[in-house]
């Protein structure tokens, strides 16, 4: 369920809730907009100062709230970075200025703060909300990618309403192979497009065209005259929709070079320190449901790919480079719960895991995810336990990593939240192993017989965890029982075990839930 639905179905429980609400120690519906979690971590340039968001609930306007906050890596001086809404924060190269979104009445725009003069301003004034935000390596201009409408003529031509006319709703022309999303309804025509910004405030220049959505991700060459831009540009991409490709697109002409050539999406190109090598996520299709995306990284001198990741059989997002060069930081979810782990650039050997617990911003039911950002020695990352939302940790050289914010203590620390307890069993299909998870009513008696809930996720590629879920502890809090499951098709168990489903969904996933509860 999405986050800023989710309140307003709190109060549905209505009837189950009763229970929970003569005992004020336990978690209740209201209780859902005291909670606040740590998100989209950003490390400055020299490791010492890390800018991240502080979400949380409007209670007057049943929305998530965004706040941007600066905390130092020890956890000392935690401070608001500005007085306004924000999100997306981003560090200059230089560490003098954090550009960030912050939404207005009118949309998002793109704001930003000089550290040394405490003092922020907007920089746009955008027809569309923007995304993406990153700097140049000189600093003097942000990137960002923005959806651009397009007014094509439909191939039908509807009849004009005589002036002053009763008519029903126009008919809808729809020429799209893919016209709709969840959450969003029936999309306008359009493409995402990528547009640099001068740093000091201007006009917004367009730098990639054609009917194609550059949405994949984007980095800055090192020497600012060219972007390397994730997309898919063949002719047939509606119909071969996840074969993107990474491209070099020259600012200053806008010609385009197509750099990799593997079928199969290939995204998020994060450039090297030194700028001679492209790191990005993807993987071959072979047309199965789920593929187990790799880290590569693209030698951008000589042409030659290279994979890092191939022993790893887990799915891999967000490349960050270390300091030196010398590897990338990625995250991947195992057996529900995240990990970030670096990646010698020289594949010689195995990922080395330098952060667990990662997630605890889904905040609804504990799906996994999370955030994380290094630089300058530092690692920064949402840190998630079952009992607390996400709250942020700093993982530095061989130390053991630390958490140095406690946003939810003033809510939680005097609840009596379920317990959750993971456990394993064999599916009664075919005795595959699965993992689920089981929360216990505050109070518990192991003698007593309660009802149960069977919470079951959706994607179907998707995974749940030891993570805090506000929905979950409002069922237990009303008296229930409730297990959660990663049957077969779920991810972080590996592609065979997601696969399980290919082509067969509905289908063993119903044993493997019914085990879970027997």
């Amino acid at each position: 369920m999405h986050p800023i639905r989710f309140v307003g179905f709190c109060f549905l429980l209505a009837l189950t809730a009763a229970a929970a609400a003569a005992e004020p120690d336990r978690f209740q519906p209201m209780d859902v907009f005291t909670l606040e979690w740590a998100d989209g971590p950003q490390v400055a340039p020299d490791g010492r100062t890390i800018a991240y968001v502080r979400r949380g609930y409007d209670v007057m306007k049943d929305r998530i709230t965004a706040r941007l906050w600066l905390v130092n890596a020890d956890g000392s001086s935690p401070r608001p970075l500005t007085d306004q809404a924000g999100h997306a924060p981003r560090w200059s190269p230089s560490g003098d200025r954090i550009a960030f979104l912050s939404r207005t009445d009118e949309g998002v725009e793109v704001y930003m703060h000089w550290l040394a003069d405490n003092r922020t301003a907007r920089l746009t004034q955008l027809p569309e909300d923007p995304a993406g935000l990153a700097w140049s390596p000189d600093g003097r201009w942000l990137a960002f990618t923005m959806f651009t409408p397009t007014d094509a003529e439909p191939m039908v031509q509807m009849p004009k309403k005589p002036e002053g006319a009763q008519w029903a709703p126009a008919a809808k022309v729809i020429e799209q192979v893919t016209y709709r999303h969840d959450e969003q309804g029936y999309l306008r025509q359009g493409f995402t497009h990528v547009y640099v910004l001068p740093a000091d405030g201007g006009t917004p220049r367009q730098v990639t065209r054609g009917d194609w959505h550059h949405d994949g991700g984007f980095a800055w060459s090192a020497d600012g005259r060219s972007l390397y831009v994730s997309a898919n540009r063949r002719d047939d991409w509606e119909y071969e929709p996840n074969d993107s490709a990474i491209h070099r697109v020259d600012l200053a002409t806008g010609e385009t070079q197509q750099l990799t050539e593997r079928f199969g999406p290939e995204s998020e190109p994060v450039l090297s320190p030194d700028g001679r090598h492209l790191a990005f996520v993807g993987y071959e299709d072979r047309r199965m449901s789920h593929h187990v995306s790799v880290l590569s990284v693209l030698d951008l001198e000589s042409g030659e790919v290279r994979t890092l990741t191939d022993g790893l059989d887990r799915s891999v997002t967000s490349p960050v480079w270390d300091a030196q060069g010398r590897g990338v930081y990625v995250t991947y979810d195992d057996h529900g719960s995240g990990v970030v782990a670096h990646v010698a650039r020289s594949g010689d050997r195995s990922p080395s895991v330098v952060a667990r617990n990662l997630g605890g911003t889904s905040m609804g039911r504990p799906y996994s995810g999370g955030a994380f950002h290094a630089a300058g020695g530092t690692l920064a990352y949402t840190y998630s336990r079952p009992e607390r939302p996400a709250e942020l940790a700093v993982a530095r050289g061989r130390g053991e990593p630390k958490v140095i914010t406690a946003l939810n203590e003033d809510a939680l620390a005097h609840k009596d939240l379920a317990s959750v307890e993971g456990f394993t069993f064999p599916s009664r299909l075919d005795e595959r192993e699965v993992q689920a998870w089981v929360m216990k009513p505050p109070g518990f008696e192991p003698d007593k017989r309660y009802p149960l809930i069977l919470e079951i996720h959706g994607g179907p590629f998707a995974a749940y965890g030891p993570h805090f879920a506000s929905e979950l502890q409002l069922y237990a809090a009303a008296g229930y029982v409730v297990v959660y499951v990663n049957p077969r098709g779920s991810t972080s168990y590996g592609g065979e075990f997601a696969n399980l489903i290919h082509q067969a969904y509905p289908g063993g996933d119903f044993d493997d839930l019914m085990s879970a509860v027997d």
